[in-house]
């Protein structure tokens, strides 16, 4: 059956009933994102690798399936896509860096066994920074922003948001040490969900930090976020840092509305260092919720962003623990940024990384307070623009004083571990995206779901696509 190009580029919440239906076919679905994959993405460059046989033949399993009456739920016979750090059974696992390049895992990540068991159909691997960091490796062309292929499609998770953005799959999957699924999703316009951490086993994913990174659903919708996040999460024997959560209906949560729920905002951690077109989308959006029902709870704890100055520290740390017995060996095998972070790492005391442990303490602390009095947080969810590809070269190394601003809106819940979701919430004047976080208590996801949700169905914001 022929699949029509617009079928491409809608949501999950409304090609799933037609996949459940019979009315369109998981294979002919499959076959047709492949082929948009093949014609767009040379502008894009958003995949390392696409796996055709892996796709086609998951595909025909689902039809298969539900062909028989044995419909598994809202991503059986769905494609999508996952960052090219997370371990797929015989197909190259490169960190989009020229030491993994040969890499074939031989078991499959976790957030992979559960994706096949949901019938879901994996296209490929996306491309990313170089072990997720910021800059990409000499051999690996950064992706593009589908809104302007001139343009920055923010770091690490890059691939993920751009793809998802330019509707070359339906959900991928990105990770966040500092910011790395909040930047391309807001940089390109989609739904990213930083969970709690703990929440998505990273078993079989390779880590930059193991005490920072949280592994996602990005989308092209809030509920679409949820239906992939609901289908991840969970406690994990494999990795220790998991929770035991009881499993929530974020569907539900997420049709609940915005009245009565109570939002804190502080303008002053929001707009200082903030670009003001991103600032005001947000404070705008914060104003539609109030007139909607929303209770605002203005806040003033600026010294939330402290956590930003200890971010590199842990980060690069905890980099070098991961890189155990590749570096120093295989030094010059690395880019020139990713090499920076892990001599940064070398330099770091042990008194300067118990300073940095004790900032993580207090700013968990300072989050659960703030969680005490209101639902959710609300704030930018990156400080700057998606701009030219020219101010973010691939290969600079950042002064360690320039990261922190960078990533103030991130790291205090990459420290605490608080779930954290960006939702779209306007364009700029040159036409890129803008967008804003809420944030939510420790394992409480359903809030964060609910107040996006709620924003998404005043908005218009996220049906918008780009032209391709």
């Amino acid at each position: 059956m022929a699949i029509e190009s617009d079928l491409l580029t809608q949501t999950i919440e409304t090609v799933a009933p037609l996949i459940k239906s019979k009315e369109i076919s998981p294979v002919a679905l499959t076959e047709a994102m492949l082929d948009r994959i093949r014609k767009i993405d040379k502008k894009l460059n958003s995949y390392i690798s696409i796996s055709d046989e892996l796709a086609l033949k998951g595909a025909a399993q689902a039809e298969s399936e539900i062909k028989k009456g044995l419909y598994r739920g809202p991503l059986h016979g769905v494609p999508i896509a996952l960052k090219d750090l997370v371990n797929v059974t015989g197909i190259e696992t490169t960190c989009a860096s020229t030491i993994r390049k040969k890499f074939k895992a031989e078991h499959d990540a976790t957030v992979v066994e559960k994706l096949k068991s949901a019938g879901a159909v994996i296209l490929g691997k996306l491309n990313l920074t170089e072990f997720a960091l910021y800059g990409y490796h000499p051999d690996y062309r950064p992706p593009n922003n589908p809104w302007n292929i001139e343009h920055w499609s923010g770091v690490s998770s890059s691939g993920s948001g751009s793809a998802t953005g330019a509707s070359l799959c339906f959900a991928s999957l990105g990770t966040d040490t500092g910011g790395s699924i909040r930047f391309p999703s807001a940089a390109c316009g989609v739904v990213g969900i930083k969970p709690t951490f703990g929440k998505i086993s990273r078993y079989g994913v390779f880590p930059l930090s193991d005490t920072l990174d949280h592994i996602g659903p990005m989308a092209r919708s809030v509920r679409d976020a949820a239906m992939v996040l609901e289908i991840l999460e969970g406690r994990d024997s494999r990795d220790g840092s998991t929770r035991s959560d009881k499993s929530s209906d974020y569907l539900s949560a997420a049709n609940q509305g915005l009245r009565g729920i109570t939002v804190g905002f502080d303008q002053q951690y929001s707009s200082t260092d903030c670009d003001p077109q991103m600032f005001q989308a947000t404070a705008t959006a914060v104003e539609l919720m109030r007139h909607e029902g929303s209770q605002i709870i203005e806040i003033n704890r600026p010294e939330i962003v402290e956590a930003a100055d200890h971010w590199m520290t842990i980060c690069s740390v905890d980099a070098l623990c991961g890189h155990e017995g590749l570096f120093p060996e295989k030094a010059d095998d690395y880019g020139p940024v990713f090499r920076s972070l892990l001599e940064h790492g070398l330099q770091v005391s042990a008194k300067e990384y118990a300073k940095a442990c004790k900032q993580r303490q207090a700013t968990r602390a300072l989050i659960n307070e703030l969680l005490e009095t209101v639902d959710v947080l609300v704030c930018p969810a990156m400080p700057g623009l998606a701009g030219p590809q020219s101010d973010y070269p691939p290969q600079q190394v950042a002064a360690i004083d320039d990261i922190a601003p960078l990533v103030r809106f991130a790291a205090p819940t990459n420290f605490s571990g608080h779930p954290s979701i960006t939702v779209p919430n306007g364009f700029d004047a040159s036409g890129m995206p803008t967008a804003m976080q809420f944030i939510g208590k420790l394992g409480d996801e359903s809030s964060i779901i609910r107040a996006a949700a709620g924003y998404e169905d005043l908005t218009e914001w996220h049906t918008m696509r780009p032209d391709l």
